[in-house]
């Protein structure tokens, strides 16, 4: 799912982005509402902004793959004040820096 495509996803879409359970990304929602507040129509649906699924995925991380609880997990994501940079996007920001640094070296070593 590329996040520049649309403004808001349904939880069917975001759902298959993290291969879980629609009940889960609900779960979630309900569980860490005061850091996940999803859109929703007049029928109740939820959809996710790129925002969303960002916090979404940082949800995800501390549960899934570090093995956080619940509470574990909220806590986190409580202390985790905005001017704190995620390691996620640092490693993003120097992968694409060091590939930048690839292409150069190698149009140098064409001009020597």
């Amino acid at each position: 799912m590329d996040q520049s495509d649309k403004l808001y996803y349904s939880i069917g879409e975001v759902a298959a982005r993290f291969k879980v359970n629609v009940s889960l990304i609900r779960f979630w929602t309900n569980e860490f509402s005061d850091h996940l507040k999803p859109k929703t129509n007049k029928k109740g649906n939820r959809y996710y902004t790129a925002d969303n699924i960002r916090t979404l995925e940082r949800i995800y991380h501390l549960v899934k793959e570090q093995e956080f609880t619940l509470s574990g997990a909220k806590e986190k994501l409580f202390k985790k004040s905005e001017n704190q940079i995620d390691k996620k996007s640092i490693i993003s920001k120097l992968n694409e820096l060091k590939n930048y640094l690839q292409e150069l070296k190698t149009d140098l070593d064409k001009i020597t």
